[in-house]
């Protein structure tokens, strides 16, 4: 009877001690403001049910713009629902990255998104202008829904970015250019361009450190 009671009373420490211990993971978007963000908010950027939209599909996009966290971020796990609309629709999340001081454009690494071939890339925005490293085309194509909502998942750990797009790992890159700061912003893009909209939402992010 004694061995019982105090195995039910270590269980339900153990359980006290777990229910306790504070998540590492953490909303960025709480789904009805701009709280914790920055940007265009007064022609750009807004939230419509329950996603931050960037861009229009009633006008051309003048110019890429990018809604910011306040905050910067060093190695996480970020996982982003998002969806493009729009023929041409070009966006992107920045993560490691900062703005340009008196400029409307971001700095540092973007999963990219959008036709013909962008979708799962890892871009370098305004600094290198290339892709560091290039998704599989024909495979991220069976997994992606176009015109719908899709996952993005980026992990960021030490020099190291990965990418998925709904379960399909697309990239895993090392920076090898020690120059390169590894802690920075998370923004979300839209592209500079024809009529169109990227939808973003269920934000979270994990810290691994």
């Amino acid at each position: 009877m004694k061995t019982s009671v105090l195995v039910l009373i270590g269980a339900l420490l153990t359980f006290d001690a777990l229910a306790a211990e504070p998540t590492r993971g953490v909303r960025l978007f709480d789904g009805r403001t701009l709280d914790g963000w920055e940007g265009d908010t007064n022609t750009t950027w807004r939230v419509v049910e329950g996603a931050l939209v960037g861009g229009s599909l009633k006008a051309p996009v003048p110019r890429n713009e990018f809604l910011c966290t306040a905050r910067a971020y060093t190695n996480f796990v970020l996982k982003v629902k998002f969806k493009i609309l729009g023929p041409g629709a070009n966006a992107g999340i920045q993560v490691r990255s900062r703005r340009i001081p008196d400029h409307h454009e971001m700095i540092g690494y973007q999963a990219d998104l959008g036709d013909p071939e962008w979708w799962g890339c890892l871009y370098d925005e305004s600094r290198r202008n290339k892709v560091l490293a290039k998704a599989d085309k024909e495979r991220v194509d069976k997994v992606l829904k176009r015109g719908d909502w899709n996952e993005y998942v980026i992990r960021c750990e030490g020099r190291r970015v990965q990418l998925w797009i709904n379960g399909l790992q697309t990239v895993d890159y090392t920076e090898t250019d020690q120059s390169i700061e590894q802690a920075g912003l998370i923004g979300l893009q839209i592209h500079g361009g024809p009529p169109s909209e990227a939808w973003y939402k269920d934000i979270l992010l994990e810290y691994l450190d």
